[in-house]
């Protein structure tokens, strides 16, 4: 294995495993959850498909034909995600010390890479 390959893994490995432990948390209404999204006028319908989006996005993240896909979603996921941190939960949510809002950025950051290194896959780019 290459060090580029070693890397790519790690890149989807990471964003997956961020979105597919949060799933918990959404699809067992954990009170932290069902909160960001009450304040954000979204629960509980807001929470359960955003959750099986984040679902769909992990698995083609980690499909390497699809990751472009994945990481594409992930992106317009974690947009939202980071954007709704700073118009309306703010930074910190319920005395987390910011943790949702740092792995939303981890997440984004990955996805971006991966969009990038995965170009050549993406057909909207082919000519």
């Amino acid at each position: 294995m290459t060090a580029k390959s070693i890397a790519t893994t790690i890149l989807r490995i990471i964003p997956a495993v961020i979105l597919l432990q949060t799933l918990f948390y959404k699809f067992s209404a954990a009170p932290e959850s069902v909160y960001i999204f009450e304040t954000l006028g979204l629960e509980p319908w807001g929470r359960i498909g955003l959750g099986v989006l984040e679902l769909i996005t992990a698995i083609l993240i980690l499909v390497p034909k699809t990751t472009w896909l994945g990481a594409l979603l992930g992106i317009g996921i974690m947009g939202g995600a980071i954007f709704s941190h700073f118009a309306i939960l703010g930074v910190v949510v319920q005395n987390d010390g910011g943790t949702l809002f740092l792995l939303a950025w981890i997440t984004f950051v990955c996805c971006v890479v991966l969009v990038w290194i995965s170009r050549h896959q993406n057909p909207l780019l082919k000519k």
